[in-house]
């Protein structure tokens, strides 16, 4: 079975950000470029919970962890 697909705004959801396109945009223009030497997880605009999340997601191996990936790639541009 093909584990579920999460779009970006399914993850901005689940950690509690404002998920409209606009919002996704506005986040990673804000944040972006994130220095290739600090760890997604690491990034300083998460609070606790959601660096555990990010953390577990990609660590598990997660259904969320594709989308975690795709943020990655997106706030590295």
């Amino acid at each position: 079975m093909q584990p579920p697909f999460h779009p970006l705004s399914e993850l901005f959801e689940q950690l509690g950000l404002d998920a409209g396109e606009d919002d996704i945009e506005a986040f990673i223009d804000r944040h972006s470029p994130l220095p290739s030497e600090v760890a997604l997880s690491d990034a300083p605009f998460w609070n606790e919970n959601q660096r555990r999340f990010l953390r577990e997601s990609l660590a598990e191996d997660a259904d969320w962890a594709e989308a975690v990936d795709h943020l990655d790639a997106r706030l590295r541009d």
